[in-house]
Parts: structure tokens; C-alpha cells; sequence
């Protein structure tokens, strides 16, 4: 079964071009345009990762990664927050809150893909281990 990974930004620019690149990478894609569908699609079926966008209508990526992090059954979810915002500031907000990477816009899809094959190798890998 291909591994599922949930797209949650609100840039339908951004949105395509990580749909189309993960899915010849042979992943499943879902997208959510905002924070609450992202809660919806998750609640409703765990995606193997979530590349989240931090400014969200409805709610925020750093709400959801919250909210996510704040239950058990999310634990081994790797979460990628996507986001323009380059300070400092806000990338320690989004590691602090349990998001396991930061990736600055624009960025290099490509660079993300591999980035979310490390991500989905490393989850499968601690999946193996006794």
C-alpha cells in the first residue's frame, strides 16, 4: 500500500505542484485547503505524513500541529510545517509546538520530496524494529 501524505495549505499554486511531484514519487495525496478540513481528513483516516502550511485560514498550522502533538495516536506522525515566514522565531514556535521540520517558502520541491522520503523511510524503519 502507498503511503498517504496530506498536503494542508491554503496556495493551490503550492498545492499542485506538491500533488503532482509526491504522486510520481508513488505516494497517495489528499489536500486540505485549510486548518479544520486538515483536523477533518486526519480524524477521519491518519495519513503516514502531513506537510502543513503555518498560515491557514479557519485554523493555523501551529494550531493543528498543537492540537495533533496533544494526542497519543499522532505520535509517529511526522508533521513538516510549511511556511513564509523565515524568523527564527517562528521556526523554534513550530519545533517547540512538535512539528519534526521547517521548511522555509519558497523552497525546492524537489528538495521537499526527498525530504519526505527520509521522513516515510525512517517511519517505516522504526515500524521493523522490535
Amino acid at each position: 500500500m502507498k503511503p498517504t501524505i496530506l498536503v494542508a495549505d491554503d496556495e493551490p499554486a503550492i498545492v499542485l505542484s506538491l500533488q503532482v511531484l509526491l504522486q510520481k514519487a508513488g505516494y497517495t495525496v489528499r489536500v486540505a485547503r485549510n486548518g479544520e478540513e486538515a483536523m477533518e481528513l486526519i480524524a477521519a483516516a491518519k495519513p503516514d505524513l502531513v506537510l502543513l502550511d503555518a498560515m491557514m485560514p479557519k485554523r493555523d498550522g501551529f494550531d493543528v500541529c498543537q492540537s495533533l502533538r496533544a494526542d497519543p495516536a499522532y505520535d509517529d506522525m511526522p508533521i513538516i510545517m510549511l511556511t513564509a515566514k523565515s524568523r527564527d522565531v517562528e521556526r523554534q514556535k513550530g519545533i517547540a509546538l512538535g512539528a519534526n521540520d521547517y521548511v522555509t517558502k519558497p523552497f525546492s520541491t524537489r528538495d521537499l520530496v526527498t525530504l519526505v522520503k527520509g521522513y516515510l523511510e525512517e517511519k517505516a524503519l522504526a515500524g521493523t524494529t522490535p
